[in-house]
């Protein structure tokens, strides 16, 4: 074919755009590149045999692809694109294939490699963010190569425990507030440690079922334990200790450091494993046996079979073994003596609970398990009896006592005095304590005067058998505890009496009503009770209230207050006593000196029973001590704080209105100097004015000088006090206060015996030969015996003299005719007598008419009224609920107090 036959072929580009873009080129002085140096495909239609440039077509396009991903797409770089001498078109370089004006985009030059391709090169967007598998796979083979490097090494590192080397505590030594030594004791028994053959097979058998059932056959250590308790540890949640006996092996024989933290955790696993891995099983239960901590300073097995049941270890029956297996669970919790000192919820009673239960269920797990004949768990019916949880002769009269005040302050300050329950155990520690030796040495004296002279267990049995006194005196000033009864001895009565006890305080809680009604005022009488709510009169003791027997009582509305049953309460007084006859009015300091119950009953009433209980708190009282305020009761006494705590409430009173929180010791050194010092100044707080204070001083002042606690004066010293007997004569208290010194002092009768679950306050009738027990008689009488010794030779201090305050209030609304002799004699005839022991359960309903005013006066009976029971206080008066009270009691109607009101309820000491 001739040459100017053929067609030329089309530019790739092709039409009018191709031609523009020549043209653009030609115009800027450019010259096109020739064609084959484009490397389009359409280079390949030429004919004239020419040899193509590429195989197919595919291959073609492929080329110009690549040639348009380096150059055409990008403009060439500034150096190649614009130093060229063909110059470089929008889409490519347009110079010489192998010139120097050839344009290069940023494309086509190769990546640098990486190690870590991250964020990943020739991705775009999110995908840039997303880690290749060769990545992540690399990643995790990594970690956990470092993992098992580290654990190699950690497990290299870590060595065997030395049982021998364990539980080697030192001496605590305690000092009196003069500072002589009151006592050395780093544990009241001895660690000794036994050989395997030794231990019971029943003692070992024991503690699996009870602790680890698979311990013959695992390797030592449960990981998933391991696992939940890191977890729970990361996340702030509660933490536990070892699964396994090899792991709590390893946590009571090795590692000094106790806390519960995760490195510990680390550590505890790595010899867990290396232990389950090089020492025989019997070695671990041996060694787990040996080192654990039973309670009552036993560690080992041996000191434990001799401090709970006086014989060796290998003497052990299998029921003791269950009691020694379950008590490893925690002494705090489950040792009957108890250890409210600790944890309120620690009582004897409620440890016993657990500590049987506990025992029980081993003892069937023994059973279940194979390791236990039932044939000889039959023999074994009954809880094993123990022994006194004191052996150590240094602790016993009121020494052992003090020492566990002492521990309760340390280990419930913990945060303050930087020791723990463990570390205190461990000893090594000098314990500077704010006892008074002499002062501690007088009150006992006082009460076993009282004791040795009128009770008579031999003579007496029924009444006189199971007499308590308890007894604290405090520091007004400071708070500091200065002397405490606790009980006959503390090697044979192991609960506090100072401390807890349970027993209701009576009219001895008046004063704090008093207190609240001058603090915040009642309700206006005048003014409709929403008014009345925020207009409130403070009252000045000079305020007259009903003292009328079987007084109605109002709620703070003033409304007629009824019970469940809609029966109105009728409160009554001492042997059923009115005062004041015929218009019964009877002024707040009068109330108090006879203990009037209907007038600070209704006073109680009127401020709002929230506020007193919130007076009572202010000055010292613990709330867990407190009962429930739904009832008017309240205001005479049905809580049930320890002495010390009401010590430390009537210091408060005696301070002007400064509340110091009672406390036990001073000082902490150990062999590199203090570790802790008490900042009395943080503790003290302003209760009341010194206006209130002062003026519930006069007041009780009247109690002493005239009054029910006239037994208790001091010869040539002020004193303020208030008696308080309760219900059915269960408990008596006397407590009074000079401005140097305030002393509570607690009668009552309480069956002790461990073997006793209920543990019932019994009645005082006929109890020391007398015909019903007062805070007025033996709790007086001791009290004036110590303070008389205690305050010899100190200087006679005198109350601040009150200034006046608030204002006479006058509840008196309907006047009251005279009584006829007719009228007299049927309110005579329906009133009951005082009571006999056996009449004190019920009450009889008194019947007042309708015609009855406000607050009682010249009130008549009524026969769907309740009345309050009868209190048989004697003379100064008591705690006297309603009939209606006691059934809504048994209901769980009324919240009493726990007997939890220790002066180590949650706070300091």
């Amino acid at each position: 074919m001739s040459e100017h036959r053929r067609k030329s072929p089309q530019p790739q580009g092709g039409g009018r755009a191709a031609a523009r873009r020549g043209q653009t080129g030609s115009s800027s002085g450019r010259r096109a590149a020739p064609r084959g140096a484009t490397e389009s495909p359409s280079d390949s239609y030429d004919s004239g045999g020419e040899e193509r440039p590429f195989g197919s077509r595919a291959e073609a396009r492929r080329a110009s692809q690549r040639n348009s991903s380096g150059a055409g797409r990008r403009r060439a770089a500034d150096g190649a694109g614009q130093g060229g001498q063909g110059g470089g078109g929008r889409r490519g370089g347009s110079g010489g294939p192998t010139g120097p004006g050839r344009g290069r985009g940023r494309g086509s030059v190769p990546p640098k490699k990486r190690i870590i391709d991250y964020p990943r090169a020739g991705k775009y967007g999110a995908a840039r963010w997303v880690p290749s598998w060769k990545l992540v796979t690399g990643l995790f083979i990594g970690f956990f190569g470092s993992m098992m490097a580290v654990a190699g090494v950690a497990y290299a590192l870590v060595g065997l425990p030395d049982v021998a080397k364990t539980a080697e505590a030192q001496n605590n030594v305690y000092y009196w507030a003069d500072g002589t030594q009151m006592v050395a004791t780093g544990g009241e028994t001895n660690r000794q440690i036994i050989d395997y053959s030794r231990i019971p097979k029943e003692m070992r058998y024991a503690v699996i079922s009870a602790e680890n059932k698979t311990f013959e056959n695992d390797r030592g250590v449960d990981p998933m334990g391991i696992g939940r308790a890191l977890f729970n540890m990361a996340k702030g949640g509660q933490t536990q200790g070892g699964s396994t006996i090899t792991q709590q092996y390893v946590k009571n024989a090795m590692l000094e450091d106790q806390s519960q933290t995760i490195s510990r955790k680390f550590k505890e696993l790595f010899v867990s494993i290396k232990v389950g891995a090089n020492v025989e099983k019997e070695d671990i239960m041996a060694g787990y046996l040996n080192s654990a901590y039973y309670g009552r300073g036993a560690y080992g097995i041996q000191a434990a079979a001799r401090t709970y049941f006086d014989k060796d270890a290998e003497d052990l029956n299998p029921s003791q073994c269950a009691f020694l297996a379950a008590v490893l669970k925690g002494a705090t919790y489950y040792d009957p003596a108890g250890a409210e000192s600790i944890d309120p919820s620690a009582t004897p009673a409620a440890n016993r609970e657990r500590a049987e239960t506990r025992w029980r269920w081993i003892l069937g797990e023994m059973v279940k398990d194979g390791h236990l004949e039932e044939s000889v768990r039959a023999k074994y019916p009954d809880f094993p009896t123990l022994q006194s949880p004191r052996s150590n002769a240094q602790l016993g009269g009121q020494v052992g006592y003090l020492v566990d005040l002492a521990k309760a302050y340390i280990v419930n300050n913990s945060e303050k005095t930087g020791i723990t329950e463990k570390q205190l155990r461990d000893g090594g520690y000098e314990i500077h304590t704010t006892f008074d030796k002499k002062k501690v040495s007088q009150l006992e004296t006082a009460v076993k005067k009282v004791q040795k002279e009128n009770i008579d267990e031999k003579a007496r049995p029924k009444t006189d058998k199971h007499v308590q006194f308890g007894g604290a005196s405090v520091d007004p000033e400071t708070g500091a505890i200065k002397a405490i009864y606790g009980g006959v001895d503390a090697t044979k009565h192991f609960t506090n009496n100072a401390d807890q006890t349970g027993a209701q305080v009576g009219s001895t809680f008046k004063p704090f009503v008093l207190a609240a009604a001058m603090k915040w005022g009642v309700r206006d009488p005048d003014l409709e009770p929403t008014q009345a709510q925020d207009e409130r009169i403070q009252v000045s003791p000079k305020s007259l209230y009903s003292g009328k027997n079987k007084l109605k009582i109002e709620d703070y509305d003033g409304t007629v207050w009824k019970d469940k049953d809609e029966k109105e309460w009728l409160q009554r007084n001492d042997g059923d006593e009115s005062y004041n006859p015929p218009t019964f009015q009877i002024d707040l300091r009068e109330a108090m000196r006879v203990s009037s119950n209907s007038a600070y009953v209704q006073l109680g009433m009127n401020v709002g029973l929230d506020k007193v209980r919130e007076s009572a708190v202010d000055a010292g009282i613990k709330e867990s001590s407190l009962a429930s305020a739904s009832f008017p009761s309240f205001s005479i006494g049905t809580s049930d704080p320890s002495a010390i705590r009401m010590a430390g409430a009537y210091a408060t009173f005696a301070a002007s209105g400064k509340q110091n929180e009672p406390y036990s010791v001073d000082e902490i050194t150990d062999k590199d100097g203090t570790v802790f010092s008490h900042d009395n100044a943080a503790k003290t707080k302003q209760a009341y004015t010194a206006k209130v204070a002062d003026n519930v001083t006069d007041v009780l002042k009247t109690v002493v000088d005239k009054g029910t606690g006239t037994a208790a004066k001091l010869t040539n010293r002020p004193v303020a006090g208030k008696t308080g007997t309760t219900d059915g004569n269960k408990s008596a208290w006397f407590v009074g206060y000079t401005p140097q010194l305030s002393t509570a002092i607690s009668m009552y009768r309480l069956d002790d015996d461990e073997s006793n679950k209920k543990r019932e306050f019994l009645e005082m009738y006929g109890t020391g030969g007398q015909d019903e027990i007062h805070g007025a008689s033996f709790p007086a009488e001791i009290w004036h015996d110590y303070m008389e010794q205690a305050l010899k030779g100190t200087k006679v201090e005198q109350f601040p003299t009150p200034e006046p305050i608030g204002e006479v209030v006058n509840d008196v609304v309907v006047p009251t005719p005279t009584p006829t002799p007719t009228e007299t004699e049927e309110e005579e005839e329906s009133e009951s007598p005082t009571p006999t022991p056996s009449e004190t359960e019920t009450s009889p309903s008194p019947t007042p008419s309708d015609s009855c005013g406000a607050f009682g006066f010249g009130c008549e009976d009524d026969g769907g009224a309740s009345t309050g029971e009868t209190d048989a206080g004697g003379t100064d008066g008591g705690a006297s609920p309603s009939t209606s009270e006691s059934e809504e009691e048994e209901d769980g109607g009324n919240s009493r107090g726990n007997g939890n009101g220790g002066l180590f309820q949650g706070s300091s000491g």
